[in-house]
């Protein structure tokens, strides 16, 4: 069976730096970018260039310096955005403006004050005019999860029509179920002229913690390029996590997807935009989290030194982590303590065992965590069982 490529978007030096008091300076966001050419991803969205001079500037530096990613600056279905971000974009070798407006009632009554016609006039407009400057056009169709599928299909024709070599059906508001999301894109598929012509994007948002999960079903339903973030940075509660939908992709469906991410660098990279944002990764993220790879309780602890695969389904060397880690806690059991005294240098008899262990669950009592300098201390206490 052939594999089909899923195109990777990576938008944190967009939508990732959104998050209040995460803003980059030029220098980062060039770091960023460099690092996310190197780790494989097919797009990377630079910045809104006409929301700010320096957002501007630093798709400009991104686009000179970036050759084998396609460099994306996003835009709204305004005539002077379409411009800027054409502007910005001019010395990329491969440009690409991201312009869009919202297609959900609550976007066209609110938002815009605009009716459906009037709608799909400024979609079409935005796409052509986009089209006058450079010849890859992503069309957004904003809160497309909560827009009816109907007019959904009818915008993302004439979209296709107008020129759009690229479709985004986002979840803006993470509003959508899995089944949902695949279903509207299940009907595009087969409701819309034309739509084997352009590649389907998903992006989608993490309001209620279905955003990997969502860009999943999207690809299930027929979407061939997943608009994701590192960290799952983003507006809100945040973007898919590039790590987690690549992961994901390469773990479950190995023979049926294959993405251009090279997943050695995942660590790296999370590492990165988590010190260049201040955004600390919470200990329990999936994949890049410091907890991904660690084991406390005892029974897990047993089964991983005994075959990793026990309770691990990714080697930690597939994402850029040196090892997996036995956490000693009071949860831990006999076989743990044995495993970190000895790689401390301890080979330890039954007999040393049994009475280290007795004092070791006493001093875990009083400690979150026993660390090797604790154990070391310890171990050197009960040195007279230490016989090997």
């Amino acid at each position: 069976m052939s594999q089909e490529r899923i195109y990777i978007f990576d938008t944190t030096l967009r939508d990732g730096e959104q998050v209040p008091g995460c803003k980059l300076n030029i220098q980062e966001k060039l770091r960023i970018a460099k690092v996310l050419e190197k780790l494989g991803v097919d797009v990377i969205e630079a910045g809104f260039p006409i929301s700010s001079p320096g957002d501007f500037e630093a798709i400009q530096r991104i686009s000179k310096e970036i050759g084998s990613t396609t460099i994306c600056g996003l835009s709204r279905s305004v005539k002077k955005d379409i411009e800027v971000a054409a502007e910005a974009l001019q010395y990329a070798k491969r440009p690409r403006i991201h312009t869009g407006i919202g297609v959900s009632e609550s976007h066209m009554r609110f938002k815009f004050k605009a009716s459906k016609e009037q709608i799909i006039e400024r979609a079409v407009a935005a796409v052509k005019y986009a089209k006058t400057f450079v010849e890859d056009v992503e069309f957004y169709a904003e809160d497309a999860g909560r827009a009816e599928n109907e007019f959904l299909a009818i915008v993302v024709e004439q979209a296709i029509k107008a020129g759009a070599t690229v479709i985004n059906v986002p979840d803006t508001t993470g509003y959508c179920l899995p089944e949902e999301y695949q279903t509207k894109f299940e009907y595009l598929k087969t409701q819309v002229k034309g739509i084997d012509k352009v590649i389907l994007s998903s992006h989608c948002h993490n309001d209620l913690g279905m955003a990997t999960a969502n860009s999943i079903a999207a690809i299930q339903g027929g979407a061939r390029q997943i608009e994701c973030t590192i960290n799952g940075m983003g507006e809100r509660a945040g973007n898919t996590a590039l790590e987690e939908v690549s992961m994901i992709i390469k773990k479950r469906f190995p023979e049926v997807y294959h993405t251009s991410i090279n997943s050695k660098l995942l660590k790296e990279c999370s590492t990165l935009v988590s010190e260049s944002m201040a955004m600390p990764i919470q200990a329990n993220k999936a994949i890049v989290g410091s907890n991904a790879f660690g084991h406390s309780s005892g029974i897990h602890q047993d089964g991983v030194i005994k075959n990793r695969e026990t309770y691990e389904i990714i080697d930690p060397l597939e994402v850029g982590v040196n090892e997996s880690k036995i956490i000693l806690t009071a949860r831990s059991g006999r076989a743990a303590v044995a495993y970190r005294a000895r790689a401390l240098g301890f080979e330890l008899t039954k007999e040393a065992l049994d009475k280290t262990y007795q004092k070791f669950i006493h001093l875990a009592d009083q400690l979150k965590e026993v660390n090797d300098k604790d154990l070391i201390q310890l171990l050197d206490k009960t040195r007279i069982f230490n016989l090997a």
